[in-house]
């Protein structure tokens, strides 16, 4: 049987729409807290390979997704190149800041084989669990977004440190978009060899940049780092997702060679279905906020997504990650939602 996934990524028709879930594997489960609870933190999570499959396998076999998303963090990277990083219970990543050109000497690509080994060892055990029907994604985040952390030190909502360096000395901030892509290349083609079928990349900071800057933080870095998975599988598929990028979303699209796009839940449906579905698969795009709170609303909006988007090559997925508090619940009843959705 063909896999879901990769049929909707190829823009066939899949009758009822494949889905899966952004984060559907973390702290909003009993059972992964009670992993989590054998660990001193959450990067050395990361890294043990029979915790981390064992916490990417958990949603499945509750919701039975049509893909399993291997349990990472974006923030691998920096930590592969030799920054600090690490993850603050209550306040999330804490990062010692790269903040100038000289900073970037800290940075070396060294060790990242080794350090991103037990995330690669992580995808072989997901692998051979998996059943026949489901499509195994791996991930990783985009330049821009992975240096705002680098540069921030954490979440800076304004990204006021990054864009300034961006603005003042964009030779300087092109170096590190440039080590950001070349590791990040290196570590999706690892994760191809290992085993999976779709790679997705996370631009969460895309919505901070005018249409200039976005074109050169956003669009070139992601379309160089497709061009380098593509030249090497032409067969994998790309999901790109540069969260609120209003309008930009179809210059994304249109430019940086992706299979298919993942939208936030602030994107017009109507507009995604007239504008994107023509030149890519959509995901997306439930609010998160809507499946915390759950009950007719959110069968409201899940229906209406459904409804609208599943005229086109699409994914049912969410606006971006499930929230902690969401009850699990509330993601059962969408999955019923879905697996019944007839056309």
């Amino acid at each position: 049987m063909t896999k879901k996934i990769l049929h909707a990524l190829t823009r066939n028709n899949t009758g009822r729409p494949p889905f899966w879930f952004m984060r559907q594997a973390g702290r909003y489960l009993p059972e992964y807290r009670k992993v989590r609870a054998t660990t001193s933190n959450f990067l050395e999570l990361c890294y043990s390979p029979k915790k981390a499959a064992e916490i990417t396998l958990q949603p499945l076999r509750r919701y039975k997704m049509d893909a399993a998303i291997i349990f990472s963090d974006i923030l691998v990277i920096p930590d592969a190149l030799g920054q600090k990083v690490k993850f603050v219970d209550g306040v999330g990543p804490v990062l010692e800041p790269v903040s100038k050109a000289s900073d970037l000497d800290c940075l070396s690509s060294e060790e990242i084989d080794n350090v991103l080994q037990p995330v690669l060892e992580t995808i072989t055990l997901v692998k051979y669990a998996l059943n026949n029907n489901t499509t195994l994604i791996g991930f990783a985040g985009s330049p821009w977004t992975v240096a705002f952390y680098m540069v921030e030190g954490g979440s800076n909502k304004d990204g006021t440190k990054v864009k300034y360096w961006a603005k003042k000395n964009s030779y300087s901030f092109q170096k590190l978009i440039d080590i950001l892509c070349d590791a990040t290349i290196r570590y999706v083609l690892k994760q191809i060899e290992s085993g999976v079928e779709v790679i997705q990349l996370f631009d969460s900071w895309a919505g901070l940049l005018n249409r200039e800057d976005f074109k050169r933080w956003v669009i070139e870095p992601n379309r160089r780092i497709v061009k380098n998975i593509k030249f090497h599988y032409p067969n994998i598929p790309v999901i790109g997702f540069p969260r609120n990028a209003g309008k930009k979303y179809f210059d994304f699209a249109q430019q940086t060679g992706v299979d298919g796009i993942n939208i936030d839940h602030t994107v017009s449906l109507d507009w995604a279905a007239e504008v994107l579905q023509p030149i890519c698969t959509v995901q997306g795009n439930l609010d998160n906020s809507i499946l915390l709170s759950g009950g007719k609303e959110m069968d409201s909006a899940v229906k209406n997504i459904l409804d609208i988007l599943s005229r086109g090559p699409f994914i049912f997925n969410l606006g971006h990650g499930i929230l902690p508090a969401t009850p699990p619940e509330h993601v059962e009843r969408v999955v019923k939602l879905v697996n019944s959705w007839r056309g």
